[in-house]
């Protein structure tokens, strides 16, 4: 949104400041400053001067010389031009030597301004130059009585043609003003016009704010008996209100208004589309006129139009309409889309005698997404979006019929059509000033905060603690709003710097961060690199993954606005990331990698969505090259021992994914629950990702991992008594585990056992076909005295005998 200072000035009276005083105090305040511009930036030493004398050049058929007059006292200077619309008696603005202008006639600004030097043009002194308005860095948009080829001429314009000879051009034309570019934010819907601006300026420089004094016109007739209005969507339409004026006399706006839509980016085109124009910059209410003799019936219906309707806007375009598009029609036809812009059926011409004028307050979401279907966009559109205030559309319609009189552009019809089925009433609040200055860190009294309070219109019940808040005033909704209402008036760089007070000023991590961060130093030691990957997928990675069709797997959750298909779904498995970045890196020929990954995969309670899905943390991990199975488990396992995880850890080969190598896989179970897997990708999934080596991946649940994590670690002094170590080879069936023979150890060692090993596996030609053999060392120890051979064998024998159950025996 962009506004000239000097309309800030004319509801704030009293302020004075430099534009970077203003640039810097309001957004301090809250109400952002992009930037500004200056009109007078490269403008000096340009006054009034009144050309006395005129003369041919002599060496020159275009060229004249002008004796002009730069004080009252007469002094004149000579000055050469070939403007062609100089006369005798004119007052111009004049660029004395050594001053600047903008840039040249053409209308192109030179950075820094032309330096205007006494010289000579054609063999004569010239010593100055009379200024047209684009050498003033303005242009015919802002002063439409100015030529367009040639010197402006002020003694033309009524409100210049006293100005005194030698006074200052620049402050008499009004170019001693800037133009400022505000971002404000979509909750402020009130500061998206000029009297909401203006007001947080006299907030934020403690002056008084005084508004356009509005007051209700009309003749002695009745608007109802000129038209009448019905909404059959309230829903959409909040409220509508028309009046009629009648006896148009259509001609151009006054120069100060023009001036103001042109510092605004608008065009001014004429006293009525001005005036629409203007108080929507003023109050950021859009309005609209129809030619009331183009509607029929002298009826007004806002309703949704009809699926395929077809209506031609004002820019004479034809669009093709839903039914979740508002009209605004009359009697038999739509002649408008509401919010965005008429009909050229019932627009303002040069004939037109009366007029109807709308202001209302439509849904912004519609009115978005209206826009978004037409592929149309205006300034009116804009302004809806925001969420208008209804109670500011009456105000703003006054507010234009006044304009209206008082520019003599027409008789406005007494009274008005005013459909508001549901009144907007502004929200209550309550405030303690105890808790505002607990949340911010301060000091203030009470009636200060009142003060700030009552700055900005919001009212206070001192007996009841009750802030009244303005339906206008949409963001504040808590007393959190108006600690920050407080905090912007009083200033965020005068409160301390203080720490939060509770649990949080501690910074610490939540139990499942700590995990992540406990696993990532594990895995990086371990020689891994972490990868981040997309959560969005193909569903075509199911295939490659080699899953079957009634897999649950592939129950995943459809992305409604996908990039494309090969981003469709929410990924319910990490590997797909994995070994496509194992892929690149093979592919690159980049040797012995290893990657892990921290990051969510999302599995659906139901589809289609009826609740979040369940969002669960995997660390995954993947590598090739240097490495095989058991280095990949003793990563697991490492990763088990810095979390102090206990329990028994149990792989069972019993693991049904398709992806893993049916020989070489294993869930990982404890306490029964399985906590994730590892293994060696199979082989045609190898192929499908275009990898021609090895692969192996193990994946953990961390939320699993953060409930059996148990750092409460107990102090053990160092032993007093030797242990005892037995080596023990065993013979059994390949089909027999490794897991299951070290339990039957654990569980029949008793206290005695501290510790066991497996140190080989033997398969060849001293055993069978189906045989395999398993070495461990064992070790014993008494925390109270010497153990002596009896007592390991004992424990060994009982071993050995539950060993038989397995069909293990000891090897010869």
């Amino acid at each position: 949104m962009n506004t000239p200072l000097s309309w800030i000035k004319a509801y704030v009276p009293e302020l004075e400041c430099t534009e970077k005083e203003y640039m810097d105090a309001m957004t301090l305040s809250g109400t952002k400053v992009e930037g500004f511009e200056k009109f007078d930036a490269d403008l000096d030493k340009i006054i009034v001067g009144k050309i006395e004398k005129i003369e041919r050049h002599p060496d020159a058929d275009k060229l004249v010389v002008c004796q002009v007059a730069i004080d009252e006292q007469g002094t004149q200077v000579q000055i050469v031009t070939g403007a062609p619309n100089v006369e005798e008696g004119q007052k111009v603005p004049v660029v004395l030597d050594g001053g600047r202008v903008a840039g040249g006639h053409d209308g192109t600004k030179t950075p820094g301004g032309i330096k205007i030097k006494k010289g000579k043009l054609r063999g004569v002194e010239s010593c100055g130059m009379m200024c047209s308005i684009e050498e003033l860095g303005s242009s015919t948009d802002f002063y439409p009585d100015a030529a367009e080829d040639g010197i402006y001429i002020l003694s033309d314009n009524p409100e210049y043609k006293d100005a005194p000879v030698g006074s200052d051009a620049i402050e008499l034309l009004g170019l001693r003003d800037a133009n400022f570019e505000y971002e404000v934010t979509s909750n402020r819907v009130d500061c998206f016009g000029v009297i909401g601006i203006a007001r947080e300026a006299a907030a934020t420089f403690r002056k008084p704010f005084c508004p356009p004094v509005v007051t209700e016109v009309g003749n002695d007739e009745k608007t109802e008996d000129y038209i009448s209005v019905d909404i059959e969507n309230t829903e959409l339409c909040s409220r509508y209100v028309a009046r009629v004026v009648k006896d148009i006399k259509l001609a151009p706006s006054p120069e100060w208004m023009q001036r103001r839509l042109a510092a605004c980016g608008i065009r001014p085109i004429n006293n009525i589309v001005d005036i629409t124009n203007y108080v929507m910059e003023e109050y950021s209410q859009p309005m609209h006129a129809y030619d009331l003799d183009t509607i029929a019936g002298r009826k007004i219906v806002v309703r949704n139009a009809k699926k395929g309707e077809t209506f031609m806007t004002l820019d004479g375009q034809e669009r093709e309409l839903d039914d979740s598009i508002l009209m605004i029609c009359d009697g038999e036809k739509a002649v408008g889309v509401a919010g965005i812009m008429g009909g050229e059926n019932s627009k303002i011409t040069d004939d037109v005698k009366t007029m109807l004028f709308e202001a209302a307050c439509f849904d912004g979401t519609n009115i978005r997404l209206s826009g978004k279907k037409l592929g149309m966009r205006t300034d009116a559109q804009a302004k809806f979006e925001k969420g208008l205030d209804p109670n500011t559309t009456m105000e703003a319609m006054n507010r234009a019929c006044q304009l209206i009189e008082e520019l003599g552009a027409g008789t406005v019809v007494g009274g008005c059509v005013d459909v508001y089925p549901v009144k907007r009433e502004g929200n209550r609040v309550p405030y303690d000033a105890a808790k505002i200055n607990a949340l911010l860190g301060t000091d203030i009294s009470e009636e200060e905060m009142i003060g700030y309070f009552e700055m900005v219109g919001l009212t206070v019940d001192r007996d009841a603690k009750m802030v009244h808040v303005p339906s206008w005033r949409q963001d504040v909704l808590r007393m959190a709003d108006l600690a920050e209402e407080v905090a912007r008036f009083y200033g965020y760089d005068k409160i301390p710097a203080t720490l939060p007070s509770g649990e949080a000023t501690a910074g610490k991590l939540s139990p499942q961060m700590e995990i992540e961060n406990i696993a990532r130093n594990v895995v990086e030691q371990s020689g891994f690199c972490e990868g981040m990957t997309y959560s969005f997928e193909s569903p075509k990675v199911f295939d490659k993954l080699l899953l079957p069709e009634d897999s649950e797997t592939r129950k995943a959750i459809v992305i409604s606005n996908p990039l494309g298909e090969d981003y469709s779904i929410m990924r319910t498995l990490s590997l797909n990331g994995m070994l496509t970045s194992l892929a690149t890196n093979y592919n690159r020929r980049n040797k012995d990698v290893r990657l892990y990954e921290m990051a969510n995969i999302y599995l659906p309670k139901s589809l289609p969505l009826t609740e979040l899905p369940d969002e669960r943390m995997q660390l995954t991990l993947g590598m090739y090259g240097d490495g095989d199975f058991f280095d990949m488990k003793g990563v697991v396992e490492a990763i088990f021992d810095k979390l102090g995880i206990r329990q028994v850890v149990t792989y069972t080969p019993e693991d049904d994914r398709p992806y893993l190598h049916p020989g070489r896989k294993a869930d990982i179970v404890i306490d029964g629950q399985t906590i994730g897997f590892l293994g060696e990708i199979h082989p045609e999934v190898l192929d499908n990702y275009d990898i021609g080596t090895k692969v192996y991946v193990a994946v953990l649940d961390v939320e699993i991992l953060t409930e059996l994590a148990n750092f409460d670690t107990k102090y053990k002094g160092v032993a007093k008594f030797p242990a005892v170590t037995r080596d023990l080879s065993l013979v059994m069936k390949k089909d027999v585990l490794a897991g299951q023979v070290e339990e039957v150890i654990r569980k029949n060692g008793g206290k005695l056992l501290e510790s066991l090993k497996l140190f080989d596996v033997y398969e060849g030609e001293q055993l069978g076909a189906d045989e395999k053999s398993l070495a461990y060392s064992i070790q014993f120890r008494a925390s109270d005295r010497t153990l002596e051979d009896k007592d390991v064998t004992t424990v060994m024998d009982k071993i050995l005998k539950k060993m038989e159950s397995l069909g293990v025996t000891i090897r010869k």
